[in-house]
């Protein structure tokens, strides 16, 4: 496992490698541009390939991360428009930072129901997929399930990837708060998740992990990130992941509540200690 966090791409990308293995990241990930927000950005190629070397020198893992704003299930015309535009971006920007992927929400259906959301978030995925030919795969993330989102289980989200027509250029980020939150797994059933992710050929498409305690209770379907150890699934279960051969060679990323960025250097010591401890 690459244990990492998530960096902040303020002041460049280069910057912000230099900032990861400061902190002792093995490896971490970056918002493509802002995370509320649509605006195009400019890439500043030069600090891209700086950043790029920097992190092929020292064997840092990058994840990159899109905007929370865009749809992949949205209705209304304008935004869809929007929402292809900008993941189209946000993939050539990943791939000149030289991300092993780009983390996308699953879409919410907003009151269309479930079936019209997956159709249209397949519909959206084949567009924003058939004018990208680069390396980096768009890595769906899975959902608490507040509201209208998409993408809760395992199996929904192998039926997605395989009713397009890029299922090659498609992989998975699982974020184990909102798998929790969702009722996917807990301590008891970790198993079984894990032995739903290999006979779904799920495991195989997993590029990344998402690495959050969760505030509120399981099957809340409540998004809501805590630091390892003090929500409610707690560092016994969590550690589970760390110690997982299946999952070995995977960035772990960090997205718990800090004021500062450092602080997320205490926590991933933290897990490094949780992941050598003996299994029970």
């Amino acid at each position: 496992m690459k244990i990492g966090c998530h960096i902040s791409v303020a002041k460049g990308f280069h910057k912000a490698a230099m900032r990861a293995r400061e902190l002792g990241a093995e490896s971490f990930q970056v918002f493509t541009k802002n995370p509320r927000g649509l605006r195009p950005k400019k890439i500043d190629l030069a600090d891209a390939e700086r950043g790029k070397a920097f992190c092929e020198k020292h064997g840092i893992t990058l994840v990159a991360h899109t905007p929370y704003i865009t749809n992949l299930s949205t209705p209304k015309q304008d935004l869809h428009e929007v929402t292809i535009r900008s993941i189209k971006e946000d993939l050539h920007i990943a791939e000149a930072y030289g991300a092993v992927g780009a983390v996308v929400h699953c879409g919410k259906h907003v009151g269309e129901g479930e079936e019209y959301g997956k159709r249209r978030m397949i519909e959206t995925l084949n567009r924003i997929l058939s004018d990208y030919e680069g390396t980096t795969k768009l890595l769906l993330e899975n959902t608490a399930g507040q509201g209208s989102e998409l993408g809760l289980t395992i199996r929904e989200l192998m039926e997605i990837r395989s009713a397009t027509d890029y299922p090659e250029r498609i992989g998975f980020c699982f974020d184990t708060c909102h798998g929790f939150a969702a009722g996917v797994w807990s301590a008891d059933t970790y198993e079984e998740l894990l032995k739903e992710m290999e006979e779904t050929g799920y495991l195989n498409e997993l590029v990344a992990i998402h690495f959050n305690d969760s505030k509120a209770p399981y099957n809340s379907r409540k998004d809501r990130h805590e630091k390892i150890g003090k929500g409610e699934i707690g560092a016994e279960a969590l550690s589970l992941f760390l110690r997982d051969k299946r999952l070995e060679g995977l960035p772990v990323i960090l997205e718990t509540p800090v004021e500062e960025e450092q602080e997320y250097a205490d926590e991933m010591v933290y897990l490094h200690e949780l992941r050598s401890q003996r299994v029970i």
